[in-house]
């Protein structure tokens, strides 16, 4: 056995299928040539007939061995030993056939095992020294060992070829293996990836409506009694704002770009929409737009920047303390800059990494969400979020803050991102 494959196994429909029609071109060649031989000089003796016979017998014998099938079967062994028979009637009555046994080496060694290839193989090679040996009369050293050595040499080819093909075939195997692996891999990564995305787009346009009508409808509720007016505007704010949930729930099932995006408006546009529907009478939030875009920005940057602003002021409201914020979007010639700043109480980045000085608010988020009745811990995507986005674009995100003198946050990304 070979792994599994055993030596009888025919290994030709493997790929060595070219090594069969040599086989066959060859054999019926040695075939041809030797009956041709025997006429040329047998001509009027009584045995041509039986010769012609046995070798249209055994050339149509050869022909139909691709109609037994690629296996060892019984129909196969049969067939074999047939071809050998009839052989070895030929090769007793001219010994000029036994050069077609090298062909027949070949058969034995496809079709059988080991132990039984070299036995048929060792009485062919006998068959053919045996029949030379009775047409020389006499013990002819050439004779006697040729056919030993021909035999010796079809079988190192043959077990040769046969180990180049089963390495060949066990790298196929392996490739085709490692592929389907990767595909397996690629496929979870994606999955993965695609329900961060997820949790990330909800984050910034759900999870930040339904915060900001709790926190509107709550204060609402404290001065329901004391001051009606205040409280119907808290109300019909919350309102809105859960129209316009609405409207993005209805597009994430629709192909999840952003709503204030999907109407047809640009970038400018959008800022311009989040500012006002996030001003408050806690917050003032302005929008300004600097510099002219070269060409319109890739949707993909366009939907980005309007999550990092939609993140970015969620932390400001929520956890900042500020009154005042400003969106502003900046287009260079080779990137746009997309900063926003509030006048909150800040924090003191030093313990955080450059690259991620806002995890500190987003940890601080606790306190602010405990005064609002949330369970600190039930939120953080804000700016991991940010950094992501900004990170898959190829861009940068800087965020400077002190104590007492507000925040801000800047993410630059390229013109023509390069996924990351």
């Amino acid at each position: 056995m070979r792994n599994g494959v055993g030596y009888g196994e025919d290994t030709t429909e493997q790929g060595d299928g070219w090594l069969r029609i040599l086989l066959y071109v060859a054999f019926l060649l040695l075939l041809g040539s030797a009956l041709t031989r025997f006429l040329i000089r047998h001509t009027g003796e009584n045995l041509a007939p039986w010769v012609i016979a046995l070798s249209a017998t055994l050339a149509v014998l050869y022909v139909v061995e691709p109609l037994l099938g690629p296996s060892p079967t019984k129909r196969r062994y049969v067939w074999l030993g047939a071809v050998v028979a009839v052989w070895m009637a030929l090769v007793w009555l001219a010994p000029s056939f036994g050069w077609c046994a090298v062909p027949l080496f070949f058969i034995g060694l496809r079709t059988l095992r080991p132990p039984a290839a070299i036995a048929l193989i060792a009485l062919i090679t006998a068959a053919s020294v045996t029949a030379h040996l009775r047409l020389a009369g006499r013990l002819d050293v050439d004779v006697f060992l040729a056919p030993p050595a021909i035999a010796a040499i079809a079988v190192a080819v043959f077990v040769q070829m046969d180990r180049q093909a089963r390495r060949q075939r066990e790298l196929i195997d392996d490739l085709i293996r490692t592929r389907r692996e990767l595909a397996a891999i690629e496929r979870r990564e994606g999955t993965l990836a695609e329900r961060q995305r997820l949790s990330m787009e909800i984050h910034d346009t759900l999870a930040q409506g339904l915060s900001s009508q709790q926190m509107l409808l709550q204060a609402a509720d404290r001065v329901w009694d004391t001051d009606p007016a205040t409280a119907r505007t808290h109300v019909r704010t919350a309102t809105a704002i859960a129209e316009h949930n609405l409207a993005e729930a209805r597009r994430f099932v629709h192909d999840l770009a952003p709503a204030d995006l999907a109407d047809g408006d640009g970038l400018d546009q959008a800022l311009q929409k989040l500012a006002e529907r996030e001003t408050s009478h806690r917050l003032t939030v302005r929008c300004h737009i600097d510099g002219t875009p070269v060409e319109p920005l890739p949707e993909r940057v366009q939907s980005a920047l309007l999550r990092i602003a939609q993140g970015a002021l969620a932390n400001v409201r929520e956890h900042s303390g500020a009154t005042t914020a400003a969106l502003t979007l900046t287009y260079l010639d080779d990137q746009v800059v997309l900063d926003v700043a509030d006048d909150g109480h800040g924090f003191d980045p030093t313990p955080e990494p450059a690259s991620e000085p806002m995890a500190a608010r987003d940890r601080g988020a606790g306190e602010g969400r405990a005064r609002d009745g949330e369970p600190a811990g039930a939120r953080g995507h804000g700016l991991p979020a940010i950094r992501t986005r900004t990170r898959q674009l190829g861009g940068t995100l800087t965020i400077e803050s002190l104590p007492g003198e507000g925040t801000v946050l800047s993410a630059a990304i390229p013109v023509r991102p390069t996924a990351t």
